[in-house]
């Protein structure tokens, strides 16, 4: 049957349509980079989207997928569940089954959303960590950080206090609210996973930033 989903149609919403367009919009204010006057002019056939920057995003994609079902699939594993009884997960009861914990505890309920919660926290994690480090295209973050501009701090605040709002709404007395989104409070040490399989989504960026700088030290200027 497949491994189960990390993420429910309501977490792809609420990911889309809360935590990716304040970020998105605080990055057209951008200032521009230091070394713009030093640049030799774009050739006038050079396409906005290059094949490397095509290579880069599908290398940075490929990265937030494998992080975002990677903590769905070692929340599991950490609790005793094979690969192979993941993947078939539908026949828990009927041709695999463990001692200490139902199959109801395993995939359904708080079982069920606490993984997919972690999965929906290092996907937001994982955006709000690009959205600080594309305040320059090809230049380190360490070089030309996100204080360069003010409002994308604010558009990645907001967002990311939206979604601990709704994780932690339990806490709050709202258990509905995040419920209805399929959330779950987390605990220390799921921050401590969240962030381990997050946070080097900024070292990919990193190393891809610096191959970026090397391709365009080998473009042809244009006469």
């Amino acid at each position: 049957s497949g491994v189960p989903e990390p993420l429910t149609a309501m977490h792809l919403l609420w990911v889309n349509l809360v935590t990716d367009g304040p970020p998105a919009t605080a990055l057209g204010f951008n200032p521009p980079v230091p070394d713009l006057m030093k640049q030799p002019p774009r050739p006038s056939n050079e396409p906005i989207m290059t094949p490397w920057l095509i290579t880069r995003y599908c290398l940075t994609g490929l990265y937030v997928g494998i992080a975002t079902v990677g903590i769905f699939v070692s929340h599991y594993l950490n609790r005793g569940v094979t690969l192979s009884e993941l993947s078939n997960w539908g026949k828990c009861g009927q041709f695999w089954f463990k001692w200490d914990k139902s199959c109801d505890d395993l995939f359904t309920g708080h079982g069920r959303m606490l993984p997919q919660t972690l999965s929906l926290t290092t996907l937001v994690c994982m955006e709000m960590f690009k959205a600080l480090s594309a305040v320059s295209v090809d230049n380190s973050l360490l070089s030309v950080g996100p204080h360069r501009n003010p409002l994308l701090i604010l558009g990645v605040a907001f967002p990311m206090m939206l979604h601990l709002l709704v994780v932690y709404s339990s806490n709050l007395g709202l258990k509905s609210l995040g419920e209805s989104f399929g959330m779950v409070a987390l605990s220390k040490e799921n921050w401590i996973s969240i962030l381990k399989w997050s946070a080097p989504i900024l070292i990919v960026e990193e190393i891809l930033k610096a191959i970026g700088r090397e391709v365009n030290k080998m473009k042809p200027k244009e006469d």
